[in-house]
């Protein structure tokens, strides 16, 4: 769908640029691309979590038809060197992270089930999975590490022999006068609340071919990632080809939440093994390995004491945070780092007088903890629950507690406990309005009369604050000073439509829509002449992080919108030369640029295009003529993100299932570029949340065996699960005068979770229920309700 002529494309719900493409079969996954030559692998797994690897027979394997290598770890130490995750970005520095080596392949142990011992490339894919059965493994039998006390055992095993325990991270923060606040405090409360380990799923798994040139010494690796120069920068120091010989290419990709900001082990492998070969190596990844091996997330908890006055007010928080990192550090980012982020992102709209944790990651026999959208949702999980464990405590209503803590825009403090500012925060508006949307005050009748029918139901609110990138920090740089700017590059092609390249890697956000919608404005030109690139790092910018962080609202179009005006008016100069008129005469409209009041002296992009390239001799020589424009963007003033969440629901006290009746949001992004685009991005991440309080569960036994390989055991939420959900937009504060969009993909996510739990232990109070985690499958409602025992 175009814009009408005359209307703004930003603020509209155009259609997808995407879609036909997609939704008709004619995407470009990595699974589409094939390569002449292109050999398959496949890889065999450990069944076992925790073993010494004596030895890896490959002999039967080698002998099948078809089968052209089978490698093992010690052909990883000959062709590879040992990867140190976060190392080619000093992540591995950080004080008390400690970052042991590994290769593509299992050399001296296997670490969890799943940990990839062997690859058989063949001619094909069945091929390959026939040789993997081949393969024979002997191992000796170790102690699993799986729970948090495994892990500080002293007597338990080492993953890493050379780093003597299983810590990977401790760490201490204090901010503002912690010890001041519990001396004013009239109690303190206190609560262990913890957070299970569930992972991202998207629709499309893993996936990378690699494909070796050995005349010119160049890889091109295909891919299905959310960062191609992320790959293009971290590999050269395992695989041994430099950077500028890496190209990344990734076209459509089927999701990734998060995880796919990474690099596998499966790539190293992948990379080593198309060297050696000289011939293009193909991996998918099936549905089992995914669940098993692509990455885990959200395994924390944290040990709370809360400085609390008698009227709810809470004056200070102190935490001890421990969080599970499973086996292999994520490169670049290793799960242990995100221990901190639960305390680093706590603080959220509260006005906290002091705030202290401390924090402890430990290596354990699963999966490796990657990002999940909102890596840092924990923070929010664990501060909007303390607000309700307060408000049950004192026996006030948590919408209350809710209006004593949060912070009211221009009150004090205007500042976080960490120096950032609190600069165009509407949590106090998103509260009241969510209040008012559900009638909050009248639902406690509604409950009693339920409750006199023998029906149980429970209301839950939650809000969340985002740095989408987050108004800016004195001495502190956006990200951390890892995400960094944003880079866009604009053009207009010789046909008159205009290119944009993006460092952006879109992966279902609708980036070809939004960004064309800037452009569209900003430029005054079609929004079906606006082409965007992207997924090629041979013409892309730079980013070690492309999409992530819900950065792209403010980022990307911030630096596309500097970018068209800056080629708006390049168009302008040149144009006023062609059709001899003032510049500020003229005008532009769906790529025509017209003299103001004499619509027929006008000239097209595509016939401006061709004068610029036939070198008119009415240019003067000091005249710009080039067209296209480069723009990087810092960020601006930024802002914040956030909103309210707000759950009525039903709980079936014969079933233990969970109805929810009613789900209302009110959020604030800004102006919102597309609000299709952004409603269904926020119903997207609700719809993970509500799996993850109510179906998801990466589980482990004691002894480390993984019991969610397959759908019938990792439960996904489906249309009989997800309610309709109603979006709010809230009227917002412009902090910058041009960049007004703030991201909200990572919203839903973060603070749904927090809001269903809520809701579900207002249900049961009661019952005198007291939820002090996540995961509330229907067995453990039941027992929460003193149905079951547990």
């Amino acid at each position: 769908m175009s814009t009408p002529v005359g209307a703004r494309a930003v603020g509209a719900r155009v259609k997808r640029a995407e879609d036909p493409r997609i939704l008709t079969g004619r995407g470009n996954y990595i699974d589409d691309v094939e390569i002449p030559g292109m050999l398959h692998a496949a890889f065999l797994r450990s069944a076992v979590p925790h073993a010494r690897l004596l030895s890896v027979d490959v002999s039967e394997a080698k002998a099948l038809p078809g089968v052209v290598a089978v490698y093992t770890g010690e052909d990883m130490m000959r062709l590879c060197q040992p990867g140190i995750a976060g190392s080619a970005i000093g992540i591995n520095m950080m004080p008390n992270l400690k970052s042991p080596e590994f290769y593509g392949l299992a050399t001296d142990k296997v670490r969890f089930v799943g940990d990839p011992i062997a690859m058989v490339v063949a001619e094909d894919r069945y091929i390959a999975e026939d040789a993997v059965d081949l393969i024979v493994e002997d191992f000796d039998i170790l102690e699993p590490v799986v729970t948090y006390a495994h892990a500080l055992d002293p007597n338990r095993p080492p993953l890493f022999d050379e780093l003597g325990d299983n810590i990977a991270l401790t760490g201490e923060m204090v901010l503002g006068d912690v010890d001041g606040a519990f001396a004013q405090a009239d109690r303190v409360v206190r609560a262990t609340v913890e957070v299970h380990r569930h992972q991202p799923v998207p629709m499309e798994g893993r996936g990378s071919i690699a494909e070796w040139d050995p005349a010119t010494e160049h890889l091109t690796l295909h891919t299905s990632t959310q960062s191609p120069h992320m790959l293009r920068l971290l590999l050269p120091s395992q695989v041994g080809v430099p950077m500028e010989n890496i190209r990344v290419l990734a076209g459509d990709v089927g999701g990734g939440f998060g995880l796919k900001n990474a690099v596998f082990r499966e790539d190293v492998a992948l990379v080593a093994a198309a060297k050696d070969l000289g011939r293009p190596v193909k991996w998918i990844e099936d549905r089992s390995e995914h669940l098993l091996a692509a990455g885990h997330a959200r395994e924390e908890m944290a040990d709370m004491e809360a400085a609390v006055t008698d009227d709810g007010v809470i004056l200070g928080v102190r935490m001890a945070v421990k969080l599970n990192a499973g086996a292999y550090p994520s490169d670049p980012f290793p799960g242990a780092m995100f221990a901190g982020s639960v305390s680093g992102s706590f603080q959220g709209p509260l006005a906290l007088k002091g705030l202290s944790s401390t924090s402890t990651s430990v290596f354990s026999n699963k999966a490796a903890y990657c990002s999940y959208r909102g890596p840092w949702a924990t923070a929010d999980f664990m501060r909007e629950r303390l607000l309700d464990i307060v408000a049950r405590e004192l026996g006030i209503d948590p919408l209350e507690v809710r209006r004593r803590n949060y912070v009211h825009r221009g009150q004090e403090p205007l500042t976080m406990l960490n120096g950032t500012p609190f600069s165009g925060i509407t949590t106090h508006e998103s509260v009241e309005q969510a209040a008012t949307l559900v009638d909050w005050e009248g639902f406690r009748a509604r409950q009693e009369a339920a409750r006199a029918e023998g029906r149980c139901i429970g209301m839950g609110m939650a809000s969340y604050l985002e740095a989408a990138p987050g108004p800016r920090t004195p001495g502190v740089p956006r990200g951390g000073g890892i995400l960094g700017d944003e880079t866009s590059h604009l053009a207009i092609e010789p046909d008159g439509t205009v290119s944009v390249i993006t460092q952006q890697q879109p992966h279902g956000q609708g980036h070809e829509t939004t960004l064309a919608q800037v452009v569209s404005d900003e430029l005054g030109v079609p929004f079906e002449s606006v082409k965007v690139r992207y997924g090629d790092t041979d013409i892309t910018p730079f980013a070690l992080v492309a999409t992530g962080g819900s950065r792209a609202a403010t980022m990307a179009n911030g630096s596309v919108l500097h970018a068209s005006r800056g080629l708006r008016d390049k168009v302008l100069s040149i144009a006023a030369e062609l059709l001899e008129a003032n510049p500020g005469d003229l005008d532009i409209a769906e790529g025509v640029v017209s003299v103001r009041g004499t619509p027929t002296a006008s000239l097209t992009f595509a016939a401006l295009a061709e004068a610029v390239a036939a070198g008119d001799d009415r240019f003067p020589a000091d005249l710009d003529t080039e067209l296209r424009v480069s723009n990087t963007y810092d960020g601006g003033e930024g802002g914040w993100s956030g909103g309210t969440h707000c759950v009525e629901l039903e709980i079936d006290l014969e079933t233990g299932q969970v109805k929810i009746n009613r789900y209302v949001v009110v959020e604030d992004c800004g102006v919102p570029v597309n609000p299709a685009i952004v409603e269904g991005q926020v119903r997207g991440g609700i719809a993970q949340a509500i799996g993850a309080v109510l179906l998801e569960h990466a589980a482990y036994d004691d002894d480390g065996q993984n019991l969610a390989g397959s759908f019938m055991d990792y439960l996904m939420p489906t249309t009989t699960v997800v309610p309709r959900i109603e979006i709010h937009h809230l009227d917002t504060i412009a902090l910058d005068p041009d960049v007004n969009f703030r991201g909200v993909g990572e919203g839903g996510m973060i603070v749904a979770p927090a809001a269903l739990t809520n809701a579900i232990e207002d249900a049961l109070a009661h019952l005198g229920a007291k939820v002090r985690e996540q995961h509330l499958p229907p067995e453990r409602i039941l027992q929460l309700a003193g149905v079951l025992p547990g």
